[in-house]
């Protein structure tokens, strides 16, 4: 049975190493909401650096998930000092337990104040994709197909909870969720 691919990807306002209160209480809040997504029923698994040390992101051994990877316009820094983003890669049994663990719970409470800890960067934030159940998605994987859903819109390959596929390519829609902008304002 295949499994959903969901990688999320943000430029924080500042870098993760950054002690001001608003960078702290992003980052501290963070595995309370990895805990709670790891209990939803549909997830499988997230891609998790072997020494987990606080932003070497680019640096860290990522085993089967690759070496980690951002897209091309990124622009801030790669080391523990400068690095000023936010990426996780994750696999689900299926769109709608997906959808349910990013729109409910301390995600959702996360996600109602991204504007406070992220820069409107006028492109995608996330990116979903079927594989099938034996393979384990790589950060440049995710990648390409944020990069592609941005510039070609959503695809059998590259689509939205929004705008979304069955795993045989026709589009489908999660019950309750209606069509929208993919655009970022």
């Amino acid at each position: 049975m295949p499994h959903l691919a969901l990688y999320t990807f943000g430029v924080l306002k500042s870098p993760l190493a950054d002690p001001a209160p608003r960078t702290r209480e992003f980052y501290d809040i963070g595995e309370a909401v990895y805990r709670k997504i790891s209990q939803q029923p549909g997830y499988l698994a997230r891609a998790e650096a072997a020494g987990g040390d606080r932003g070497m992101l680019f640096e860290a051994d990522w085993g089967a998930w690759g070496e980690f990877a951002v897209p091309a316009w990124y622009g801030k820094g790669r080391t523990v000092e400068t690095t000023a983003l936010a990426a996780t890669l994750s696999l689900w049994t299926g769109l709608r337990p997906a959808f349910d663990a990013v729109h409910t719970g301390p995600h959702r409470a996360a996600l109602n104040r991204r504007y406070d800890w992220f820069e409107r960067t006028g492109r995608p934030n996330y990116v979903c994709w079927w594989l099938s159940d034996d393979v384990i998605p790589t950060w440049q994987d995710g990648v390409s197909r944020l990069e592609d859903l941005h510039d070609h819109g959503s695809a059998p390959h590259a689509f939205t909870f929004h705008h979304s596929f069955a795993p045989d390519g026709t589009p489908t829609r999660i019950k309750g969720i209606a069509p929208k902008s993919d655009q970022v304002r």
